[in-house]
This record gives C-alpha cells, structure tokens and sequence, in this order.
C-alpha cells in the first residue's frame, strides 16, 4: 500500500507539472472534432473536398463527444488521458505484484512514473495515452490466457477493434494478443464476438473509403516510407529503452517464463514495425515508443521479479529504473517541450483567437498555414494546410505554392526562423505567395521560430489590429519576455506556481 501510494503521489506530480502542454497537432484532431459535433462530418474544412487528415478516429469521435457536451477540449482530452494514465499505473502495479512481487511493482510501476516524457504524453491532447493503456490492457490479456486464467470472451475482439480505431497500426499491434486468445479459447461466444469485430471494422473502412475517397488517411502519402529516418529512429528507441528490452527479452531464455516473454517481445515488435520503417514525424519525446513502454515497464518488472538470485534482480531492475529516469530527463528536446504551451498561448493561440475576432466576412475567411492546428482551429477560418497533411493534392505531390496562389486566401501564415522569412520551406516560396500581400504581425513563439501573418490588402487593417493585441496580451501572460527552450525556465515557472 505505501509503495503504491508513492508511486501514485510521483505519477500525480508528473502530471501536474506536465499539465500545462498541449502539442499544435492535438488541435487538428479537434477541428475535426469540432466539426463532427456540429453536424457536419470529421472534416477538415466545412465546405470543399473532404481530406482524411488524422488517424486516431477513435479519439475523434471521442473528443466530439467533448465538444458536443460544450466542453473545452484540451482540457477534456487531458482528464481523459489522465484516467487511462491512472488505469495504466494500476495494471503495472497489480500485474507487477502478481506476476513478481515487491519487485516486479517497483521496477515495472516505478520505471513508468519516473519517464518524464510520459506526463507530457498525458496531456499533450492526443490519443498516445489511450493507446498505450489499452495495448497494456491486451498484453494483460494475453498473460491471463497463458495462465490458463479466465478472460471475458468480448474484451480481445472489442479491445482489436478499439486499439485499431484508435490507430490503423494499432490492429498490428493487438494481433498476437488476439491470435493466441482465440487458439486457445473454445466455444461459439468468439466467433461470435470476432465476427462482429471483423463486421464493425470493415464497415468502418468502407465508409471511411466512401466518405474521404481515398484508401489511406491522407497522412499515410505525406509520412509513410522514410526508411533512413525509421532507422534513426530505431537505433534511438533501442538506446533509451535498453534496460527494458533486454530484462524483457531476458523473459525468453529462462524456460518458466518463455512464454510470456514471447509474447511480450513479438507484441512490442510488432508495435514498433511501422514505426520502423515510417521515421514518424512528430516524435516529440519519443511520442511513437511510448505506445509500447507500459509493456516492456511490465516485462522488465516481472523479469526482475523472478530472476535469481533475487539480488541479482533487484541489481538489474534498479538500473533500468534509473536509465528510464535519466533518459527521460535529458530528452534532447525536452526544454521545448516543457515549455511548448506557453509558447503555443502566445503565438498559434493568439493568432487564432485573433482572426477569429477580426472584422472579416465570413466568404473571405480563409488561411493558408504550416502549423495547422490552433490557428485554423481558434480561428475557424477555411484552412490550407500547406505541408499536405489536411490537404490531398499536396500529400500528392501538388507544388503548394501553387496550391496557395490559385485558392489566394485572405490570410497566409509563414513560418520562419526570424520575422522576415526568406527561401523556401516545406517546398512553398513564401516570397512568391504573399506578393500583392500586407505583413501585418510577426509574432515570437520561442527563440528561433516566428509566425508572420500577411493579409490582403482590403482587410489588412483589422487582421494585424485584433491579431496584434490578442498576441500582446497572451505573451505578457506567458513567460514574459523568456523566449529560451530551456528546462530552467520550465522549472522557474513550476516553481512559481508552488504555494510555499
């Protein structure tokens, strides 16, 4: 019970000190969120082709629940993520103690809560928790049917279908679980229920075919098939996680615990493939190896638990406790990360809130950006996604400097590393797009990494006033004049949140 109760008391602070992040790529999941609450479908844009520009649908539908209800929906997705980073911490601690004792909880349930990055994945608004604790809630399954212990015979289909809806991988990811459940159980109730899966799923990808008229979500054309970067990134995953792997592939060689180790291994590879062979952009924090990490946190910990002799155990799970714990912390981008959300109040926010509020028809409301997540979001302005990933023809292959100059919205977003962007980027000639254009704010997310808005000329005046002051007002409410991607300043302003 007191072990239990410090690990809920460090999980409980990790979120807390996390809880401000919301990372830009949660809002584009909420437009459509948003748009799907209000009666037209999860689309990107109300009117004009429908573009498939996420792929946690699951999380969608869910998060439009959110909106429906008129909740905000970075707060609502963070409760949530909370509760199933609470259900998590709960299965590593009762399967850690079942399975291996004292120490399988303090390696498995400890190594979890000690990975920094793991708070910010709770509360950044996208689906990564939820993934997580539902392919840790299969592994659990898949245990149970190696110990010849009952499992309800709707959860593995029900939990396939939700783990592949929460991510198209995810129906890889679940596949061994799932596999092994239905060899070894018996009677009509699984074909029942996995029938009914198969039926529900492929019902969904016909009419996700139908509605966005493609095969893949569109973020498939823009991500898919770096392999130099999935490399990199496998080498990466394999350093940080080093201890884990090993005390779970460790699972293998002993013959009592075979097995599980098996299952574990070929669910974490399975997992991490896609991945491997995508080099997933948006990585932040190791984003991708998190779905995974409550897995090998339970192997590693059961691993350590029945080693011999215990010693030896204790010795080995001590060091990938504290791997986990250094890694964490020395993230080489945990310093934007930690202070991603102020950065994001006082430039994407702002900018957003700030069309939204400017005197501008609602026919000539339309934006061209790269960070398409809070502006089009706060704004609700017809948004093109110029990098390509809520756009067909440019994850197609389309020049979006073309794409932007033929649409001529009435506002476009140039990122850039100073207030006066130059060259290209992502393959758009910003010099080009905004000829005939007025710069009407430069806005300072962080060091290095600036919003300039320009506007057509007839609606210059009122964009650059109301996206000025909302820009003004949330960087003297933000980290005043501390632009730095530093840990220091995420823990000046942790501790000046502090009551004592």
């Amino acid at each position: 019970m007191v072990v239990s109760l410090v690990l809920l008391a460090l999980f409980l602070a990790g979120a807390w000190a996390a809880w401000f992040f919301t990372i830009d790529d949660a809002f584009i999941s909420f437009r459509y969120s948003a748009n799907l609450a209000d009666g037209h479908g999860p689309v990107w844009n109300v009117d004009g082709p429908r573009v498939e520009g996420f792929t946690n649908f699951a999380w969608v539908v869910w998060s439009g629940l959110g909106a429906w209800l008129g909740l905000a929906l970075p707060l609502f997705t963070k409760v949530t993520s909370l509760v199933l980073g609470l259900g998590t911490l709960y299965l590593l601690i009762r399967e850690g103690h079942r399975r291996a004792g004292l120490t399988g909880v303090l390696v498995g349930a400890g190594a979890y809560v000690v990975f920094l990055p793991t708070y910010f994945h709770l509360t950044a608004g996208l689906e990564t928790a939820a993934f997580a604790a539902v392919l840790l809630r299969i592994v659990v399954l898949g245990l149970r049917v190696l110990a010849n212990e009952r499992v309800r015979t709707w959860e593995p289909p029900v939990l396939l279908l939700l783990l592949g809806m929460l991510r198209p991988e995810g129906v890889l990811a679940a596949l061994p679980v799932f596999l092994l459940w239905f060899v070894r159980s018996e009677g009509r109730a699984r074909w029942l229920w996995s029938g009914a899966a198969v039926v529900v799923g492929a019902g969904y990808f016909v009419w996700r075919w139908r509605f966005y008229g493609q095969l893949l979500p569109n973020t498939f054309y823009v991500k898919f098939g770096h392999l130099d970067s999935g490399w990199l990134w496998t080498k990466h995953t394999a350093v940080l996680l080093l201890p884990l792997l090993l005390l779970t592939l460790s699972l293998v060689v002993r013959k009592a615990t075979r097995a599980m180790g098996v299952l574990l291994v070929v669910t974490v590879a399975v997992t991490y493939v896609t991945y491997a062979v995508s080099g997933p952009t948006m990585d932040y924090l190791d984003r991708f190896a998190d779905h995974a990490i409550p897995v090998l946190c339970l192997g590693a910990g059961i691993a350590a638990g029945t080693l011999k002799p215990r010693l030896v155990g204790a010795l080995l799970g001590l060091v990938a406790v504290g791997w986990s714990a250094v890694g964490g912390a020395t993230a080489p981008d945990l310093g934007v990360i930690a202070n991603y959300g102020p950065d994001l109040q006082r430039a994407h926010i702002a900018i957003g809130k700030g069309l939204a509020e400017a005197d501008v028809p609602p026919a000539a409301r339309s934006l061209a950006v790269t960070d398409a997540g809070a502006i089009p979001y706060y704004s609700g302005w017809n948004s093109i996604d110029y990098i390509g990933l809520n756009d067909a023809a440019i994850a197609r292959g389309a020049d979006p400097t073309e794409v932007v100059m033929k649409a001529r919205p009435t506002v476009i977003v140039v990122t850039a590393n100073g207030p006066d962007p130059s060259g290209t980027r992502y393959g758009f000639d910003f010099a080009k797009a905004t000829a005939g254009y007025e710069k009407v704010s430069t806005v300072e997310m962080r060091a290095g990494y600036w919003q300039n808005v320009y506007a057509l000329p007839q609606y210059a005046a009122t964009i650059g006033q109301h996206v000025q002051e909302r820009a003004d007002a949330a960087r003297k409410a933000n980290d005043y004049d501390r632009a730095e991607d530093t840990v220091d300043r995420w823990l000046d302003r942790l501790r000046s949140q502090l009551p004592f």
